[in-house]
């Protein structure tokens, strides 16, 4: 039988059908709650329940520890509800009227950034444009009912082809991507997802921090930021282990040297001899403690591992008096497998 959610403190009220978690009802009658990956790994869209009862569902532990979900937290992408409920969770305006959508795309081109990296340019059909906004990610539908997600590294005015940057994990589908995958293939794939975006109503200096791949989402959201003309002091700090993976090392460099509002800190924690690296060193969010011990005048984004974000979050909150709801995160999780 269906349930009755109320979202406070907006008083919203939903339907969730059979089957369904609060995520997925909430999206479809047009209320978007904060998420990220959807798997009950991120933590992104945890909130509290006020009222009624939950199967929790899949969830990793340090997405929701075992004393938080004594307190009444919950994973909403995970929770199904066992009764009505009224729940506490943060809503996302800007995304609501952004309808989610299925369609085909043609791998346009191909091209390795690093020798684990790879940048896919997919082209929709001629008809089609994809609205999102820059930060967003889509699912690649795969068999099996399986999907892979990855952020858009394209800006949404730049849309007549979708840039993605994939890492090769050794998984089925990267093995494939760096494989056998060759320019003209057609992938399906489900999107925009997500509410990993530059929140506009905020004037507060941004500090971006990017790890790997995270740069991906992070790259759409600083273009998309030029293009409208935003005047906020941008910085981003990207981390990786060697001089390889600072895959686009050169086009935030231009950045900088183009707009007076944006600087750039690079930061290795690994690097190579043959690197010959002279700029910052260790770990990319200890860099930007070292730079801004305070950061409760700031707006952070960061995008990466989980346990660079998680790690970030710790620290900025305890340490730099970032605001909670001023951290914005999308953390490349894998799927959760076992129940908490």
């Amino acid at each position: 039988m269906p349930f009755q959610v109320t979202i406070k403190p907006s008083n919203h009220v939903f339907a969730v059908r059979d089957g369904e978690t609060v995520l997925e009802a909430a999206l479809r009658e047009g209320f978007v709650i904060a998420y990220g990956c959807r798997n009950g790994a991120c933590g992104t869209c945890k909130g509290k329940l006020l009222e009624g009862r939950v199967d929790y569902g899949r969830c990793q532990e340090h997405a929701l520890p075992h004393a938080e979900r004594q307190a009444g937290m919950a994973l909403f992408c995970q929770a199904r509800p066992l009764s009505d409920l009224a729940i506490e969770c943060r809503e996302i305006g800007a995304a609501k009227d952004i309808p989610i959508r299925k369609l085909p795309a043609r791998v346009h081109r191909m091209r390795r950034l690093a020798p684990d990296v790879m940048l896919l340019h997919l082209k929709l059909p001629a008809s089609e444009r994809l609205q999102f906004l820059a930060g967003q990610y889509i699912d690649i539908l795969l068999k099996e009912g399986r999907r892979r997600s990855f952020s858009m590294a394209s800006p949404p005015h730049d849309d007549a082809l979708l840039e993605l940057h994939l890492r090769n994990y050794g998984g089925r589908f990267s093995r494939h991507v760096f494989d056998r995958m060759k320019e003209g293939d057609i992938l399906r794939f489900e999107g925009p997802l997500g509410t990993f975006f530059l929140r506009e109503e905020s004037g507060k200096p941004v500090v971006f921090v990017a790890g790997g791949t995270g740069f991906a989402p992070i790259k759409a959201m600083i273009e998309d930021a030029f293009h409208r003309g935003v005047a906020r002091e941008l910085t981003l700090y990207w981390g990786a282990r060697a001089r390889a993976d600072l895959y686009l090392h050169e086009l935030p460099q231009q950045w900088q040297r183009e707009h007076a509002n944006f600087r750039y800190v690079p930061v290795l924690s690994e690097a190579l001899p043959a690197d010959e690296w002279t700029g910052r060193s260790g770990l990319v969010h200890r860099a930007v403690m070292e730079d801004i011990p305070d950061l409760s005048s700031h707006q952070v984004y960061t995008c990466g591992n989980p346990a660079m974000v998680e790690a970030a979050h710790r620290d900025f909150t305890a340490r730099c008096r970032t605001p909670e709801d001023e951290f914005f995160s999308d953390s490349f999780t894998p799927a959760a497998t076992d129940p908490a």
